[in-house]
């Protein structure tokens, strides 16, 4: 690793906010707190540098959840999915 990489992160993979929507779908109805965590808790995820992170995000045209915030920021993405369909 390169030291301009920055340190490693734990990236979800696939994204975390596609999982959930895939989840919530699958259910039929909104996820609860402790179902978005144990999504979460269970995802796989990948040591990555930030930069790498940020150029998965970019390739895909969207980026993901924070993990650390997984259920703040899954309530947002969740209005946006609600405006686009």
């Amino acid at each position: 690793m390169k030291e301009q990489d920055g340190p490693l992160i734990p990236t979800p993979i696939p994204a975390l906010v596609a999982v959930l929507l895939s989840k919530e779908r699958e259910k039929g109805s909104p996820l609860t707190e402790s179902e978005v965590l144990e999504v979460r808790d269970n995802a796989a995820c990948m040591m990555l540098p930030l930069s790498a992170r940020e150029k998965m995000e970019e390739a895909r045209g969207y980026p993901d959840i924070d993990p650390e915030f997984s259920w703040e920021h899954w309530q947002e993405a969740r209005r946006q999915f609600d405006q686009i369909s």
